[in-house]
């Protein structure tokens, strides 16, 4: 974690997912593959980024009018303890790599389905018997790797018609800043979490999630770098999966 190169990266990566409502966690993940560093290490860098930048964009999208709370509150009311068991759960680096991977091809096909879908929206908000199971499984499944599960819930929000792409951005900043701090506690119950290295990286992502956030909730989508960042995670996920074939 102690390669310089990561400031720079993170500022970027933290600019490109606040200008979509995202903490930047996956793609703070893809950058950390490439270098030593242990799953939880990993994780818990990720989601404390997540926290930051995340909330900044929250801030940001809820000013400009974009936060619908009834879009938020029946998928957090699942995924926050969801996602408290799942940072509280150890598991091996192999499954960890494998787990990482996927969280990161969904990603990359995040990116590319926020590019594509118009800003039609049914204004209709998801069943409970959809939205809590849904919520669960997310909560779960981001604690375990380090993630706010935006990635997840945006494209579902945008899918189903329940939200305008700025609404689903603004749903998903909510979602990942309670996931990840309930993932983070977690963690601290079950190890304590180490900040030594993490303060330039904090600070680099917390400016480029403030000049991100700005940017995306009221000015540009930025199509061009994501389809940038979409090849990086999806770079990222290919060296995470051929790292697990060659271990088995």
């Amino acid at each position: 974690m102690s390669a310089w190169w990561l400031v720079p990266v993170f500022f970027i990566i933290a600019l490109l997912y606040a200008s979509v409502g995202h903490g930047g966690a996956s793609g703070y993940l893809a950058a950390l593959s490439f270098v030593a560093a242990g799953p939880d290490e990993m994780a818990a860098t990720a989601l404390t980024l997540n926290v930051v930048v995340a909330g900044v964009a929250l801030v940001s999208f809820a000013r400009a009018g974009h936060l619908q709370e009834r879009l938020v509150w029946p998928f957090v009311a699942a995924s926050v303890p969801c996602a408290w068991v799942g940072g509280a759960m150890a598991v091996s680096a192999k499954i960890y790599s494998w787990l990482l991977a996927v969280a990161l091809v969904v990603a990359a096909w995040r990116l590319v389905v926020e590019m594509a879908v118009g800003p039609s929206a049914s204004g209709k908000a998801p069943s409970l018997t959809v939205a809590l199971p849904v919520g669960g499984a997310i909560g779960w499944f981001s604690g375990v790797v380090g993630i706010g599960g935006g990635i997840f819930l945006s494209p579902l929000l945008l899918f189903l018609n329940w939200a305008t792409p700025k609404q689903a951005a603004a749903s998903s900043a909510g979602f990942i800043v309670l996931n990840s701090a309930a993932a983070l506690i977690g963690r601290a119950t079950r190890q304590g979490i180490q900040y030594d290295a993490l303060w330039p990286l904090l600070l680099a992502a917390g400016v480029g999630g403030v000049v991100g956030a700005r940017l995306g909730a009221n000015h540009f989508s930025g199509r061009t770098l994501k389809r940038l960042l979409a090849v990086v995670l999806l770079v990222a996920a290919a060296k995470l999966l051929l790292a697990g074939v060659a271990a088995t």
